[in-house]
């Protein structure tokens, strides 16, 4: 596994760091797609819920670009 970083305008950004906005972008609509679907009724704690989506968004990103 090796990440190399990545210029954005020349300025060297970790690559975790655009992975983590990546992630962001795909969790956005999932948690639009939750909220219209009602799925939010059925947790205890809402922005807990959305953000262990957040983290397994960003774990499967991480394994996917890993492999």
């Amino acid at each position: 596994m090796h990440y190399k970083e990545v210029n954005l305008l020349g300025v060297y950004v970790a690559p975790f760091a655009v992975m983590m906005v990546a992630a962001w972008g795909i969790t956005l609509p999932l948690r639009r797609l939750g909220d219209r679907l009602g799925a939010t009724r059925f947790v205890w704690h809402p922005p807990l819920f959305n953000a262990a989506i957040y983290v397994i968004v960003l774990c499967l990103e991480i394994l996917l670009f890993a492999g």
